[in-house]
């Protein structure tokens, strides 16, 4: 276990480190000149210059990402003279936008996307295992069919409807909970959570019927396999067949589907922010998009790339554990 874990973590990063020199060249090699999306309109040849130097665009590429991948462990200096700049640890750039360093930008609106994802995923994971083992179990009978058709609905609708509507029948007309308004857990953890259960269950609504499509097929598939027809003529009963044998094979490849979608939250979750009105990381991508904020835009990307593969390292070690095959391959 211990050389799967030390082989999963070199090869995390790694990937990493091809993610970062990928995001480098497509942001930075590309045929434009991000120093001039610094400096504005108007900006002269000479001042044009200067912010070439300062961001360091004027040296040969290689040298560029050394100083970016320098910047990430030991800090930043963006030196022009009497005009210097110095970016903390790990410095993703700096933001000449807001004159921040893009690393302080993504942690105070980390904690949204922490949040929604930490919350959303513990309700869809209940909700769709829940539902597709049920449906599974209940496999032919009128029961199974309307759960199908409640889980192809929820696959169907965005989470920009659900959240609209979730706000209009509980805060609008019943009026049993406020407009979501985010609060740090750190602040009042109670106004944290009743702030997010409406967030969270709109996100989880529509994850949820994914999941229950994909437990109910792959719950199926378990059922129908040898071992199980083997357990069966051992006598054992059905309850200890479905949930120590079958439940357990059937849901591995859930944990991987649950690692991209937790990773893929960091940054992906735009329309649940927007409905809400959240202040989080993919706000803050699309707006240095709209405003070209370069910097920006690099250090959400390695940020959401980082937590993809983090999380996939932790589904490979969850995946390991519960199927010790795997750490042989």
């Amino acid at each position: 276990m211990i050389r799967f874990l030390i082989r999963r973590i070199v090869s995390s990063l790694v990937l990493m480190l091809i993610l970062s020199l990928v995001v480098y060249l497509v942001f930075y090699a590309a045929p434009h000149d991000p120093a001039r999306l610094v400096c504005g309109k108007g900006c002269d040849g000479a001042r044009l210059a200067a912010v070439r130097h300062k961001l360091g665009t004027d040296l040969p590429l290689w040298q560029q990402y050394w100083q970016f991948l320098h910047g990430l462990v030991a800090g930043r200096r963006f030196d022009a003279g009497a005009d210097t700049t110095t970016c903390a640890a790990p410095c993703f750039g700096w933001s000449f936008q807001s004159d921040q360093p893009v690393f302080t930008l993504i942690t105070q609106r980390l904690p949204v996307d922490v949040s929604l994802a930490a919350g959303a995923s513990v309700i869809w994971l209940l909700l769709g295992i829940g539902t597709g083992l049920l449906a599974a179990l209940r496999r032919g009978r009128l029961s199974e069919r309307v759960l199908t058709g409640v889980t192809l609905a929820g696959v169907s609708m965005p989470v920009f409807l659900v959240g609209l509507l979730l706000m209009l029948l509980f805060c609008a007309e019943l009026q049993w909970l406020p407009f979501p308004a985010y609060v740090p857990i750190t602040q009042d953890p109670l106004a944290w959570a009743g702030n997010l259960v409406l967030p969270w269950f709109a996100l989880a609504l529509t994850m949820a019927a994914a999941y229950a499509r994909m437990s109910r097929g792959l719950l199926l598939e378990t059922l129908a396999e040898d071992h199980i027809r083997t357990a069966r003529a051992y006598g054992l009963t059905e309850r200890r067949i479905v949930i120590g044998h079958a439940l357990r094979g059937a849901l591995t490849p859930v944990i991987t589907m649950l690692a991209m979608d937790l990773g893929g939250l960091i940054g992906g979750a735009q329309l649940t922010e927007s409905v809400f009105g959240f202040d989080g990381v993919s706000r803050l991508l699309v707006d240095a998009v709209n405003q070209v904020d370069l910097p920006v835009v690099v250090g959400v990307t390695l940020v959401a790339g980082f937590f993809i593969i983090l999380a996939n390292a932790a589904a490979d070690v969850l995946y390991a554990v519960a199927d010790p095959r795997v750490r042989l391959q």
